[in-house]
């Protein structure tokens, strides 16, 4: 029976593939289009126009049903925050020193982007107007109007410059649609326009079903904040230089932070290094070679799939997870059941916590070790600069792979031998960081003990009393309307 099972497996997973292969998905049905004004924002207008669309999109603010998906839960009726610090207590350790270390919850949807944001400790939007870049619609219009002040003014009078109505909206129509004909557009292009530019992508030759993701790798992907030596924030790029079309990878994305010091955002408490950051790197991992991408999937018909209202087959708006959305999207392709699905995807995602904790507790384990050698030397022994470079080295690529896993939201299922790829490499990297400081510091007559204690408590309990930039209750209608 097993062997069985196994065959229908394979059957499945070839039936499918030969499916994407051979055909894309299932087209919408066509419909007349309509113009909206120029330079339009405000999604009520577009919602005339397209009304099913429109209340399909405002669902995105609404709580999401318990227990569908495993590991992101989103917020439920309660809105309950989920906290990655506590889930993950080395990410506490490790991102010591900055926003991420005092707060780093799940988000809660698209319609909440800009309110997470007003939420959150006034740490983690320091950055200062660029933090507004994948929040807001407004995001070109102010970096166009404001140029180099958009990215180093602070939050909130970057966020005065919205009009009042539209303080708190997430992303909407006019990010990803053309007012003229509804046609997929980037309207980031100070973004990922430069990006693809950098990596000689021709924009030309672009095709639906790649537009169809690259509406959605303008804000689901990592990105860099250059500072100048006051730490003023002086821009925003995407680190794919070196990288090319369908092989951004991690590798790339860590030389190109570690290259230059205007990458380094924040100081690691622990350590006391000078660090940079990987956030949601979405694309770049999906994109990489996946089974799925190569099949020519795309971003929407996992999470936006065709649904029928009436007589006309429409993209669902509500941009959720598969596994929120029972299974419907992968029923396009896969003729498995969704129970079969479903633990498919949980064994992947089970593998990759796994992993992710192994490798995470291990790189925190060698910044301790850093802490520890940096008193050693305060105190006046001499650690032998080549094992410390080495180590250090190790280290780095050992903290941006856990850091990339962690930031990745599909929990490894976009891309599950790349997953394990990085995380056995994260973890090797730790490893021989912890042996080079080792030796470095039993050659300079310091005894290490052999498990060395990561007193997370220190890091999960003295996090600082939370500040919120807004009154809550202000929050929804406008942030700014008391000032």
């Amino acid at each position: 029976m097993k062997r069985n099972h196994y065959v229908r497996t394979i059957i499945c997973a070839v039936v499918a593939v030969a499916f994407l292969t051979g055909s894309s998905p299932p087209k919408a049905e066509a419909m007349k289009t309509v113009r909206i004004p120029v330079s339009e924002i405000d999604p009520t207008v577009w919602g005339r126009a397209y009304p099913t669309q429109y209340e399909m999109w405002k669902k995105t603010e609404q709580p999401e049903q318990p227990g569908k998906s495993k590991y992101k839960r989103g917020f439920d009726a309660d809105r309950i925050t989920y906290d990655k610090l506590s889930e993950f207590p080395f990410l506490a350790l490790l991102f010591n020193g900055w926003g991420v270390g005092v707060e780093y919850n799940e988000p809660k949807g698209h319609a909440n982007m800009v309110r997470d944001q007003l939420e959150i400790d006034v740490t983690r939007v320091k950055a200062g107007g660029v933090c507004l870049t994948c929040k807001t619609p407004y995001a070109p219009k102010l970096q166009k109007e404001m140029g180099e002040d958009y990215y180093g003014k602070p939050f909130k009078e970057v966020l005065a410059r919205i009009p009042g109505q539209h303080r708190t909206l997430g992303v909407t129509c006019s990010d990803c649609h053309d007012n003229r004909d509804m046609s997929l557009k980037i309207s980031r292009e100070f973004t990922l326009g430069a990006a693809l530019k950098e990596m000689g992508v021709e924009r030309g030759k672009l095709t639906r079903q790649e537009m169809r993701s690259l509406v959605c790798a303008q804000c689901h992907v990592t990105y860099s904040i250059p500072k100048d030596k006051e730490m003023k924030s002086v821009g925003i790029f995407f680190p794919w230089q070196g990288s090319r079309w369908g092989n951004i990878t991690v590798e790339n994305i860590i030389k190109k932070i570690r290259s230059d010091p205007a990458n380094g955002e924040w100081t690691q408490s622990v350590t006391g290094f000078q660090m940079g950051f990987i956030r949601h790197p979405e694309f770049e991992f999906f994109s990489n070679n996946s089974v799925h991408w190569r099949v020519r999937v795309a971003c929407s018909d996992c999470h936006m799939p065709f649904v029928t209202v009436g007589t006309r087959k429409i993209s669902d708006h509500r941009i959720t997870s598969p596994l929120k959305n029972d299974l419907k999207a992968c029923e396009q392709c896969h003729i498995a059941s969704k129970e079969w699905l479903r633990k498919q995807v949980y064994a992947i995602q089970d593998r990759t916590i796994s992993g992710f904790i192994r490798a995470g507790y291990a790189t925190a384990t060698v910044a301790k070790l850093f802490e520890l050698t940096h008193g050693k030397q305060a105190s006046g022994k001499q650690i032998d600069k080549t094992l410390y470079d080495q180590a250090k080295h190790h280290y780095l690529e050992a903290f941006y792979r856990v850091v990339f896993i962690g930031a990745e939201n599909s929990v490894g299922f976009h891309n599950p031998a790349e997953a394990m790829r990085i995380l056995n490499d994260a973890a090797s990297n730790a490893a021989k960081a912890d042996a080079l400081l080792r030796q470095a510091l039993a050659k300079a007559g310091v005894t290490v003990p052999k498990k060395i204690d990561l007193k997370l408590a220190k890091y999960l309990d003295k996090r600082g009393q939370k500040k919120l930039m807004f009154k809550p209750e202000l929050q929804i209608k406008d942030p700014l309307a008391d000032k």
